[in-house]
């Protein structure tokens, strides 16, 4: 890529493309000692291949979505990130498409064709963060920003998505969207979580629970009991029965779906009646929960 005297500089230029998923902005090849001229003659010998504004692919014309989009924040400036809708495809929580999406500090006066620029002066350290190595609004401001524009279909498939690739579960979004209050997009997320997320503390939900099941006939039961190699939240020897209470009436993820399985085989293995509850149906369907521990009780 030039004489013997710029090997060491082409190295460095190959690392930092592979960094940034094969694109370099211009501004990098000057700190790195190239000169205008010398980054002038390898775009006109093919070596570089413009595709944002003073952003180049290095040594082909392909790019991957990433190194568009790390390209389309390289062309955004030093504080730029990705965002809205781009930062959903990084994620995994939406399809990859175009116009790119970046977010910019409110000073900053960027206008690039192609993209579309956001100036958020709301931004804070928490809100952004890395994937792939391509600034990029965190998960949490990341599913904000979706909220605004996405139907409740689709949305409510952005957040189980982000569960499933343990992003972040239900329950913590419910708890971080406290610090978003009156930021748009905060409304369509509380109403699709509302009480999926519900939990309640351990001692509300002993509370709450045993009179349910002292009124469904059944004695009272030992709590926090080890058993199987699980810690139960009931449990009633006579009756071989266990109760498991669930804080998500959300969809789990598969990790934790796998764990809930074991649990309740091992149960099942050692000759345990194995149920579960959410905290929900615990604090707002007591009667659905009261009938089944009594059934369940009749039959034992």
């Amino acid at each position: 890529m030039g004489s013997s005297k710029d090997q060491p500089r082409t190295s460095e230029v190959w690392e930092l493309a592979e960094r940034q998923h094969g694109v370099v902005a211009r501004r990098q090849l000057l700190c790195l000692g190239f000169s205008a001229q010398a980054v002038q003659h390898r775009i006109e010998r093919g070596r570089l291949h413009p595709i944002e504004r003073g952003v180049y692919v290095v040594g082909r014309k392909e790019v991957t979505w990433h190194g568009r989009w790390m390209a389309a924040v390289l062309a955004c400036g030093p504080r730029s990130v990705l965002s809205h809708f781009s930062a959903g495809a990084l994620w995994g929580l939406v399809p990859a498409g175009i116009p790119i999406e970046i977010s910019v500090p409110v000073t900053a006066k960027r206008r690039r064709p192609n993209l579309v620029v956001h100036r958020r002066p709301t931004l804070r350290p928490a809100d952004l963060t890395t994937r792939a190595h391509i600034p990029t609004t965190a998960p949490v401001r990341t599913l904000i920003d979706l909220a605004r524009r996405l139907d409740r279909g689709r949305l409510e498939r952005a957040v189980n998505d982000a569960d499933r690739l343990n992003l972040i579960d239900p329950e913590a979004l419910f708890d971080a969207l406290e610090d978003y209050a009156g930021h748009p997009g905060v409304g369509p997320l509380r109403a699709i979580l509302g009480d999926r997320t519900f939990r309640l503390t351990d001692s509300e939900l002993e509370r709450r629970f045993l009179p349910l099941a002292a009124e469904a006939g059944l004695p009272p039961p030992q709590t926090g009991r080890w058993l199987n190699g699980f810690k139960v939240d009931f449990y009633w020897p006579a009756l071989r029965l266990v109760v498991e209470t669930d804080g998500l009436r959300y969809h789990r993820t598969p990790a934790q779906q796998a764990k809930d399985r074991l649990r309740d085989q091992a149960h099942l293995a050692a000759g345990l009646r194995p149920l579960r509850f959410t905290h929900q149906q615990v604090r707002y369907e007591p009667g659905h929960v009261r009938e089944t521990l009594r059934a369940v009780a009749t039959r034992a």
